[in-house]
């Protein structure tokens, strides 16, 4: 009986985990674009990215790509020496610890008007640290992992749309082992 529920609560524990993750798409539905005039800047500010979110890319990679840059070259707008360049035109990336992160257009002119992001990622709100401190603008941050995208809305959370229901169904199980070890 102990067993069941330990079992039960461990799966629960896991599912309200990877609810917290979120997936957003940079710029919602412009995209990554310099035609449409999107305020990135604007975009991010009403957005609270955590670690574990996924930024979404998605651009006609004719046209853009997407450049990691760090702070000194996201205000020069300098391309010279990327930390990484995507350019599938439909990029992920996994944010992986908390303070800023800075992406660009690497296209000549695009940063200059205004293709850029600069993406803060909040301190978890525990005390126990889930990453690095946070990089200082002079060094690089380590390398996030990159998943490949395949038609992910956002910006949503990816998981929240059906945690209640998860939540009902593990309150569920919980309830009907506890009444089925009575029963026996």
């Amino acid at each position: 009986m102990a067993a069941k529920i330990v079992v039960a609560l461990a799966c629960m524990v896991v599912m309200l985990g990877l609810s917290e993750a979120a997936v957003y798409k940079v710029g919602d539905s412009a995209g990554w674009t310099t035609i449409a005039n999107v305020d990135y800047k604007l975009w991010a500010s009403t957005k609270i990215f955590h670690i574990g979110d996924t930024v979404l890319f998605e651009y006609n990679p004719q046209f853009h790509n997407v450049m990691r840059v760090t702070h000194a070259m996201y205000r020069s707008c300098n391309n010279s020496n990327p930390i990484s360049t995507f350019t599938t035109g439909n990029d992920s990336v996994t944010l992986t610890n908390h303070g800023h992160h800075f992406f660009f257009c690497g296209v000549p002119g695009h940063c200059m008007a205004g293709q850029k992001l600069d993406l803060n990622v909040i301190h978890p709100v525990s005390s126990t640290p889930l990453s690095d401190p946070p990089i200082s603008s002079s060094s690089p941050p380590p390398p996030t992992t990159t998943i490949p995208a395949a038609g992910v809305p956002g910006p949503s959370p990816s998981h929240a749309a059906f945690l209640p229901s998860v939540v009902a169904a593990v309150v569920s199980l919980l309830v009907s082992l506890v009444f089925a070890n009575f029963a026996s």
